[in-house]
């Protein structure tokens, strides 16, 4: 017989309730929490790929944005030794190179440039050019078969073609004509070269409608003239210009320039870039550049001189190494995200368990098996796990877009499925049978975590963090939150030991809230009586991952100031021309400045010579003169030459005491106790070696070969330019917009644009302005929040499952005279000690790692400059947040005590209560 049973009066007897609508209707706000916690699980599971995707797409593109489009694209170039060509065949060369680009390189929307020039410019001999330096001007002729679209013209029309005899027809820049004092009609003679002598008429002048464009990259001269130097020492300067030319003169370019040179450049769009396509795109400009695709552009076209090259193999070769190099520390907060979250699924899966245990043991003592229970609890969870899952990751899909996609399902998936069977999977252990004594099975698992710790610090010691190019290091990410591990098992075994040595003391006391409640948060609630340590873990996680990290921000951000103080020689420096010094006026104004702490004049040149110094006579030296004391603070702010002012203390009639770098030191230690001759700027100073140091802040590098002399009446009167100074430097916050108006009003206005300004403020910015580094810092800060939210959230999940016995006890207490203010203290009591454990625990586990740790870590991806490995610990970072987690989890208990504490008396207090 089908359908439900009968009963003797013939009515259908009721079958048995669907267990899944029955549970849920049972405990909603249950149901709803598993829901949103798996939830908020899988919305950062699913959005941080997608966020690291982004980050290092903006870190590629803006590195190769950076470089500029001449760096950036393929070019392409033949000569006419092994053909002359026509301007159809130019652009049919050109279309060949365009069909042969691939998927993984897209052209810019700017379009090729293709064109031929003549491959040296003339030099022009009209004696009314101008001559800054008695050089000729140098003038090139460029064929642009797109120029009339990127040039208006403004005079003149555009050149046509000539008789061979004739001069050539030229258009000029309206900029350049004006800097070379020529007009229209204009005949253009040049000097001779082996084709004899050539000439030009200007019969046009244009504007260039874009011109910082990239169509104008790599066309040197052809939008305004430009102002070059001779190789020859010392040079000499002189104006280079290009002109346009008709396309039926290309037969002309060759006698101009001796050789006529076919090129063309094909930017390549570098917004369209993907890294992690990187591969395939540097797999096909390899293919363009010297493989088989130029192999075959070479056959297609027919010219065996056609030579492609390219920068993007070695740019993108750069850009992945920064990604690689940038992957171990950018994971590292991630990862500490993923521990604390898969501890507090765990977590409500096993406080879901103890709450839960009483009902699952009566189902097995009515006869359902393990399996059939477990099976109902995975039911259970799919109705209300499986659609916030979808749900949250098509959430992380739409507002965090990208291109991938399997990566965040993945990541979505592993959170969805652990999420779904962390409760039937503790059920399934509950309902297990007794497999021998828990305490013994505990201790092996804790000591199995201490030995992988102690081998991944060891291993990391050992061997350092992977080298560059490795990518991404297990060990470097995976050791911090090991530590973090054992530091919380450790802690679960000393604190209801400490605790329980404090409730002994307070029970020494009149009070007994004190000793009540320490003595509860000792011993433990809930069913196994003794403190969980998954609630340890969540929090030393947090804290362990976030005083980690934020030690390597905070070192980056020390090192990149160090850095940039270095290049910079201070905080602040202005430095006049070459054979020029300083205005008096201009020093003391801008010592004035506000934030100028120390204020440091420099004498400074390179062309110095030391006598005396060993066998090999005379020493070239760069010589520095500065006030002592002034010196020596902008030699310890920067880091580099550091001295005791005390030993440049000049003695009457004595040699003047110098500081000398370690090259001249070793050299001058065959001289014995005689004194050194400096010969500079026509002076000739006795001086002796009163400290060896490493360097100087004036000059960038290792410091070799320096001179440093105090400034005085000595030294004044021996080479009396150095009362003069030429550079001044400072420490202090200096204002990069203050100081550059300074020069700009009290430097001589024929010198001023020639000075330069820098600051570290400047260098510190622009170190810093790497999309790399800032979506590296960026992923840290929002792992580190999420992080601290699942922190809480397991505090918040051990509060609550503990409120209900909490609540009764606090109902009894009361009846025994209790009051409300001593009903908080009570749950204060029991609650925080775990907490502040945790809290200063993962301080001492956060500096333990960047102990352990840090020698091995390398920053200078980070930094943007190359900086020495390792890390520095500094209290503040660690400090900072444990005492931040600390008060907000001081603020979740505090928020917890007053909700318990509002309870009322009967509703706890009921007939046949087991709590």
């Amino acid at each position: 017989m089908t359908g439900q049973a009968r009963t003797p009066g013939g009515r259908r007897a009721p079958g048995p309730a669907p267990w899944v609508r029955t549970r849920l209707r049972a405990a909603p706000l249950a149901a709803l929490l598993g829901v949103a916690l798996a939830f908020v699980a899988v919305l950062l599971a699913a959005a941080l790929p997608r966020a690291v995707d982004r980050g290092a797409d903006q870190a590629l593109r803006s590195f190769l944005h950076d470089r500029g489009p001449s760096q950036t694209s393929l070019t392409a170039t033949a000569t006419s030794r092994h053909g002359t060509m026509t301007p159809a065949e130019l652009d049919s060369v050109l279309g060949t190179l365009r069909s042969r680009t691939g998927d993984a390189l897209r052209l810019d929307p700017s379009g090729p440039v293709h064109g031929a020039r003549a491959l040296r410019g003339r030099a022009l001999a009209n004696p009314e050019l101008p001559r800054p330096e008695t050089v000729d001007p140098l003038l090139n002729l460029v064929h642009l078969p797109q120029a009339a679209e990127h040039t208006t013209m403004v005079a003149g029309r555009r050149p046509a073609a000539t008789a061979p005899d004739a001069p050539v027809e030229v258009a000029l820049a309206r900029s350049t004509a004006a800097t070379l004092n020529v007009s229209l009609g204009t005949v253009l003679d040049t000097r001779p070269n082996i084709f004899g002598t050539a000439r030009a008429v200007v019969v046009g002048l244009y504007d260039a409608t874009d011109t910082d464009g990239v169509y104008w990259t790599d066309l040197p001269c052809l939008t305004k003239a430009c102002l070059s130097a001779t190789p020859a020492l010392p040079p000499q300067q002189f104006w280079q210009a290009g002109a346009l030319i008709a396309a039926e003169s290309l037969d002309r370019l060759a006698p101009w320039g001796e050789t006529a040179e076919y090129f063309w450049r094909l930017p390549v769009d570098t917004g369209s870039l993907r890294a992690d396509r990187l591969p395939s795109a540097a797999k096909e400009t390899a293919a363009f550049v010297a493989g088989p695709t130029a192999s075959g552009l070479t056959s297609a076209v027919g010219r065996s001189d056609l030579r492609i090259s390219s920068r993007l193999p070695d740019l993108f070769e750069q850009a992945r190494a920064r990604e690689r190099a940038a992957a171990p520390l950018a994971a590292i907060g991630p990862a500490g995200v993923a521990g604390v979250a898969a501890v507090v699924l765990c977590l409500a899966a096993a406080l879901g368990g103890d709450r839960r245990e009483a009902e699952l043991r009566l189902l097995l003592a009515r006869g359902g098996s393990r399996t059939s229970i477990v099976r109902r609890l995975l039911a259970e969870g799919a109705v209300t796990v499986l659609p916030g899952s979808a749900l949250a990751c098509w959430l992380a899909l739409l507002l965090v877009p990208g291109p991938r996609m399997a990566a965040s399902l993945l990541a979505a998936s592993a959170v969805a499925l652990l999420s779904l069977l962390a409760f039937p999977v503790r059920a399934f252990v509950l309902l297990s049978p007794p497999r021998g004594p828990g305490p013994r099975r505990r201790l092996v698992a804790e000591l199995l975590v201490l030995a992988a710790t102690a081998a991944a610090v060891f291993e990391v010691r050992r061997r350092g963090v992977a080298p560059a190019g490795a990518g991404l290091d297990p060990l470097l990410v995976a050791a911090p939150l090991l530590l973090a591990l054992s530091g919380a098992l450790l802690l679960s075994r000393l604190q209801p030991a400490v605790v329980g040595l404090v409730a002994r003391a307070a029970g020494r006391g009149s009070g007994v809230v004190g000793f009540l409640g320490l003595t509860r948060a000792a011993r433990g609630t809930g069913n196994r009586a003794r403190p969980s340590v998954l609630p340890l873990i969540a929090l030393l996680l947090a804290v362990t991952t976030g005083g980690f990290g934020a030690t390597v921000l905070g070192t980056v951000e020390g090192a990149r100031l160090q850095a940039a103080r270095q290049a910079v020689g201070g905080d602040g420096q202005i430095s006049a021309p070459d054979g020029q010094s300083l205005p008096p006026e201009l020093v003391r104004a801008a010592a004035a400045l506000p934030g100028v702490r120390t204020s440091v004049p420099v004498w400074t040149r390179g062309d110095g010579s030391v006598t005396g110094a060993g066998p090999a006579g005379s020493v070239q030296v760069t010589v520095v003169v500065a006030d002592p004391a002034a010196y020596a603070e902008l030699a310890r702010t920067v880091g580099r030459g550091r001295f005791d002012q005390a030993v440049l203390a000049a003695a009457p009639g004595a040699p003047l005491p110098a500081l000398v770098s370690r090259d001249l030191a070793r050299a001058a230690a065959g001289s014995g106790s005689a004194p050194l001759h400096l010969r500079i700027a026509g002076g000739d100073v006795a001086i002796r070696a009163a400290a060896v140091v490493d360097g100087t802040p004036v000059l960038p590098g290792d410091g070799s070969g320096v001179v440093v002399l105090p400034a005085g009446p000595t030294a004044t009167a021996a080479v009396p330019l150095s009362a003069r100074p030429n550079r001044w430097f400072a420490t202090g916050s200096t204002d990069p917009a203050r100081l550059a108006e300074l020069v700009r009003t009290g430097a001589p206005a024929a010198q001023a644009p020639h000075y330069l300004v820098r600051t570290s403020a400047e260098v510190v910015a622009e170190l810093g302005s790497d999309p790399l580094q800032r979506s590296a810092g960026q992923l840290f800060w929002a792992s580190l929040a999420a992080a601290a939210g699942f922190a809480l959230l397991a505090v918040l999940l051990t509060l609550v499952r503990a409120a209900p016995e909490r609540a009764a006890l606090l109902a009894r207490l009361r009846t025994m005279g209790l009051r409300p203010r001593q009903g908080v203290a009570l749950i204060l009591a029991e609650a925080l000690p775990q907490a502040l454990a945790a809290a200063f625990g993962g301080a001492l586990v956060a500096a333990a790692a960047v102990v352990l740790l840090g020698p091995a870590v390398d920053l200078s991806s980070m930094v943007g400059s190359a900086v020495p490995t390792g890390l520095g610990l500094a209290p503040w970072p660690v400090l900072s947040q444990a005492l931040g987690l600390a008060a907000l989890v001081a603020g979740v208990v505090l928020a917890e005590a007053a909700i318990s504490g509002r309870r009322q008396i009967t509703t706890e207090l009921r007939a046949g209560d087991n709590r």
